[in-house]
């Protein structure tokens, strides 16, 4: 089947409602890794309930429609979908309890060719519930691998944002655990392709993968320990396109290059010497 482009342009994506309570945030933290060093106070405010904090990149699991097929007859083959891209821009704070709701639209479509795949881009607006002034709006691409050559549309192609060509102003080692995919799905992604072997063997990978936004999660940990003293504020904005997946117990090299308010950075996995998260760019409030 192929993808069926008006489907995919058109798809009504119903309000998603979400419930924050003190075990979301900590769930979410511990699932990119936060807590690792038990005497880091610096890392409790993040997974302990006593003046607890979310940190930033949690934005992108809020109001989390889950897979587009779901919605309609896409076409999309759901066993070669992986996470292309990934943004957020936080507005104002992020609470820590109350309902929010996250409002899912496609923004764009964009035809590879035979054999390239596809890209859906899709935009999600963050409110509280009662409240039309945005929390963060999320810009996410979906790449369907499998399904491009459909006859859509083949631009416009969001610009790359072009990485420094010297050498990096501080780099960021963080591993993560075996079981990191298993602990990060409870904030509400269950793509089997994180969890079941066989399914993920389906897709063309040996085992199970870390999902994207977990991988994004960790680089948004090496960015708030390295560049913003853990202060969660400080982290505004935060955008990157994913190159290769992450294996669940792989250590993730954040290379960071600081302009100002500006962070360009690159994560990768050295122990295969692959790049995972490409041309990112962050926006990195000064200390107050």
């Amino acid at each position: 089947m192929a993808l069926n482009l008006d489907v995919v342009t058109n798809l009504n994506v119903p309000p998603v409602e979400q419930t924050l309570e003190t075990r979301d945030i900590i769930l979410y933290a511990l699932g990119i890794g936060l807590g690792s060093d038990p005497l880091d106070v610096r890392q409790l405010q993040f997974v302990y309930e006593k003046d607890l904090r979310m940190l930033p990149t949690m934005a992108i699991v809020l109001g989390y429609a889950g897979p587009l097929g779901q919605y309609g007859d896409t076409g999309i083959t759901h066993t070669h979908v992986v996470h292309g891209e990934q943004g957020f821009f936080i507005h104002r704070a992020l609470p820590v309890s109350g309902r929010v709701i996250g409002k899912t639209r496609v923004s764009g479509v964009v035809d590879k060719g035979e054999g390239r795949g596809a890209l859906i881009y899709t935009e999600i607006v963050i409110r509280e519930a009662g409240n039309d002034a945005p929390l963060a709006t999320l810009t996410n691409t979906t790449f369907c691998r499998a399904d491009g050559g459909f006859g859509g549309p083949t631009g416009p192609v969001p610009p790359i944002h072009t990485l420094p060509t010297s050498a990096p102003d501080r780099v960021c080692d963080l591993a993560t655990l075996p079981q990191a995919a298993l602990i990060y799905r409870l904030s509400g992604d269950y793509n089997p392709l994180h969890a079941d072997p066989g399914y993920a063997k389906r897709g063309g990978y040996d085992q199970p993968i870390l999902h994207g936004r977990c991988t994004f999660g960790v680089v948004g940990h090496a960015l708030l320990k390295t560049c913003c003293d853990y202060d969660p504020t400080r982290l505004v904005a935060m955008a990157g396109r994913f190159s290769s997946p992450v294996f669940p117990g792989e250590t993730i090299r954040t290379e960071i290059w600081q302009a100002g308010e500006v962070v360009s950075y690159r994560a990768s996995v050295p122990a295969r010497g692959i790049v995972v998260l490409n041309n990112g760019k962050a926006q990195i409030k000064r200390a107050a």
